[in-house]
């Protein structure tokens, strides 16, 4: 073994090593009564409501939103109601998706004839970055589940000799995972144009079967809820320059690295097929992601296919080193510096001060379980714009305040229902993650504070009794 290999593997191993500790220290707070995102408590309740047969999309008049698709609300709900919590059934499906992702993007590359241990760092490229960058693995989200059913669509296609089944197939995966989250469109986009590429013939199976089974989705989606699929997803939101800036700019600092290294491999790597297919699906990804970037509420989640496709950009881009030892071993240095550098900004001293790798988030658990406690002692309704403290409290899911108040902000709803409930003090406590960047506007605003009082404020957000 040469010098530059035994160097490239040892990177590999202490890559590998430091993903497993950031793993294990999220696995240990997957089962915490600790809030990690606002979208947790909103899940939880549409998979409450699949396991019980309840209504999941809200009628026009409700103060609850749901847009997006139906399907991971059954599975999260059928798991939540095993184990009595949807919010960690949600996680512990988030973090298996995880690791079922990074698994395929290593067998994606190994049918592309990538070498295993550059497919292993490849794989630990894209799971260091969401442990660095964002904080989806292990949250009630659906969109990494998403992901791992695409990526089988994506093996699907790369298998040869291809098959009509297995192009059939593929397009019912790619299908489905968008029946999880609609966001997930760059794969299919990437693959259509590939394969019109390399196979026309495949090209028109795959367009054609999965129109079918898109129509099919539409068509059942409407029988089963008697309302129309694209009109739930079309939820009024606003755009902003600050935002899309934000989400641009953190994405830049994760994958500028692995962007000239799709380059790179474009460069040196013509003609390939396999380059060309994960060239293209960067490419797509990364427009697709800059087009949602400004919305409202959107997170890091839009970059994640190009996370996916730039960490197989990565592994091919080695494999063309391979002969190149040093440099190999040298481009693999790069493409960790964006990580270490994530690492180092986004570093918390009580991490190893204050013991919180043999704890982690104790002191968050603390806290949350007192306002848990805080919002059970109030009987009646309450308004959460933390909704996963209302969760487990045991309160009904009956404000969206975030979509609430973009629909408020673009006009598409009016706030006086709302201040009829608040001036009227129907909602016993009230809990807002601000008072003075506050979601629901200014009149909602002034109806709180003249007809409810400040109990306490923490790191939970403020909490709020009638006068």
């Amino acid at each position: 073994m040469s010098v530059g290999n035994f160097a490239f593997k040892g990177l590999v191993a202490i890559f590998a090593t430091g993903c497993a500790i950031g793993l294990a220290r999220i696995a240990e707070t997957i089962f915490l009564h600790v809030p990690l995102d606002p979208n947790e408590g909103w899940n939880a309740y549409y998979a409450m409501a699949a396991a019980s047969g309840g209504r999941l999309y809200p009628p026009t008049h409700s103060f609850m939103f749901n847009n997006y698709p139906p399907l991971s609300y059954f599975i999260v709900g059928g798991l939540g109601k095993l184990i009595g919590d949807h919010i960690f059934a949600g996680r512990i499906i988030s973090f298996v998706a995880t690791l079922g992702v990074a698994g395929w993007i290593g067998a994606a590359l190994r049918m592309m004839r990538v070498e295993g241990w550059r497919a292993l760092f490849a794989a630990l490229l894209f799971v260091g970055g969401l442990l660095i960058f964002t904080d989806y693995i292990g949250m009630d989200d659906p969109q990494m589940l998403a992901h791992a059913i695409a990526m089988g669509g994506l093996v699907l296609v790369l298998r040869e000799p291809r098959t009509t089944q297995a192009v059939s197939m593929s397009a019912l995966l790619l299908v489905t995972a968008g029946f999880f989250k609609h966001n997930l469109i760059a794969l299919p986009i990437a693959l259509m144009t590939w394969l019109a590429i390399a196979d026309r013939r495949s090209a028109a199976k795959f367009v054609g079967a999965g129109m079918v089974f898109a129509v099919i989705g539409i068509l059942m989606f409407q029988f089963a809820f008697s309302t129309s699929l694209l009109s739930q997803l079309n939820s009024p939101r606003l755009w902003s320059i600050d935002v899309f800036t934000a989400n641009l700019r953190q994405f830049v600092i994760w994958c500028d690295v692995a962007l000239f290294g799709a380059l790179a491999l474009l460069l040196i790597g013509r003609g390939n097929r396999h380059v060309t297919l994960c060239v293209v699906y960067a490419a797509v990804s990364v427009a697709v992601g800059l087009a949602f970037a400004g919305g409202a509420g959107v997170d890091m989640n839009i970059w994640f296919d190009a996370a996916i496709a730039l960490a197989l950009c990565g592994g091919l881009l080695l494999q063309q080193l391979s002969e190149r030892r040093w440099l190999n071993a040298g481009v693999a240095v790069a493409y960790t510096l964006p990580l270490i550098g994530g690492l180092w900004l986004n570093w918390d001293n009580d991490w190893l001060t204050r013991g919180y790798w043999l704890n982690p988030l104790s002191e968050e658990a603390a806290g949350a379980q007192a306002d848990i406690a805080f919002l059970k002692s109030h009987e009646g309704p309450a308004l959460c714009e933390m909704l996963s403290l209302c969760y487990w409290a045991g309160k009904r899911g009956d404000v969206d305040v975030f979509n609430l108040g973009q629909a408020y902000a673009t006009h598409a709803r009016g706030e006086r229902p709302l201040i009829a409930l608040i001036e009227a003090r129907h909602f016993r406590v009230l809990e807002f993650d601000s008072l003075d960047d506050f979601a629901l506007g200014s009149a909602v605003r002034k109806a709180v504070l003249s007809a409810y009082r400040v109990d306490h404020i923490d790191d939970n957000g403020v909490f709020l009794l009638p006068r």
